[in-house]
């Protein structure tokens, strides 16, 4: 299958390319820079020159393939709400280009806080409403329409994502936190797991379907610190939430959260099976913390 992929470059998107291209799939990876372009090439993917700010640049991309991976997303979290609301005009873009046929459109979203197998419909706070509304709309159109939700962290060598910044706010205060008792659960994924799950919901996929990508159902939040305290040999330290936001930034407002989520649905539907080494795991194989 000739599969075109946004977010082709990025974190996620460069090891579905390759997932996709080691199954025998060709892929067109969308690049909007010369160095988007180079890691695209280097994973094997013909380069297709466009962005997500281009949206008839998305429908001819799409139109030229069989199959459709969209993995791009701005993650400016100062402008999120607008990147969501942008993200509408991006599949309705990918959409319009493969409605008629039985080519595929796998799209990203987040576990958010919900648990496996709710619909978009029955929740209105899921911090990608509009990406997962799209999504319903074209597929209610007859696009045959997949979501991939991922959790909040998706980790790997490279990433840029949670980890490293909870890293980098306990280097800057010289503390590793917790919010509270730190006994508050967040799911996780490896990022070659994720890239394994966007390959089989294109190939095995229902229309209208939602899948998700949790490999680690729940890791304590004090164990992360706990990790990143060893590293850094940095005190481990709980904060109350009213003082989450000063030590972590923005992520203070998540940082207590409990969202563990499952997949077990997912991996009944689509014979997916994490694989690959868990967050904790991870982060003590020393890459986060660099040479």
């Amino acid at each position: 299958m000739r599969v075109f992929v946004t977010g082709a470059s990025g974190f996620i998107g460069s090891a579905t390319v390759r997932e996709l291209i080691g199954a025998g799939h060709s892929v067109l990876g969308l690049a909007r820079s010369d160095e988007a372009a180079a890691i695209v090439a280097a994973a094997g993917a013909e380069v297709y020159r466009g962005s997500i700010d281009d949206l008839d640049s998305l429908h001819a991309g799409a139109a030229a393939a069989e199959g459709v991976i969209h993995t791009a997303f701005n993650h400016n979290f100062a402008t999120f709400v607008a990147n969501c609301e942008a993200d509408r005009g991006v599949i309705e873009a990918l959409a319009s280009a493969l409605e008629g046929s039985d080519r595929p459109l796998v799209v990203t979203s987040g576990t958010g806080f919900h648990k496996e197998n709710h619909r978009a419909a029955e929740f209105k706070s899921h911090p990608r409403l509009a990406t997962e509304e799209t999504a319903g709309k074209v597929a209610a159109r007859g696009v045959r329409t997949s979501v991939v939700r991922l959790p909040p962290s998706v980790h790997g060598e490279g990433e840029h994502g949670f980890v490293p910044m909870i890293i980098a706010a306990a280097r800057e205060k010289g503390a590793s936190a917790y919010v509270g008792d730190g006994l508050n659960r967040w799911p996780a994924v490896h990022r070659l797991d994720a890239a394994r799950l966007f390959r089989l919901a294109l190939e095995k996929g229902a229309g209208e379907a939602w899948y998700h990508g949790v490999g680690d159902e729940g890791v304590e939040f004090k164990t992360i610190a706990e990790a990143i305290g060893r590293h850094l040999q940095l005190p481990v330290v709980s904060k109350a939430q009213v003082d989450a936001g000063a030590h972590f930034g923005f992520l203070g407002g998540f940082a207590g959260v409990n969202c563990p989520n499952t997949s077990v649905l997912t991996q009944e539907l689509l014979g997916w099976k994490p694989v690959g080494m868990g967050l904790i795991e991870d982060i003590e194989a020393g890459h986060y913390f660099g040479a």
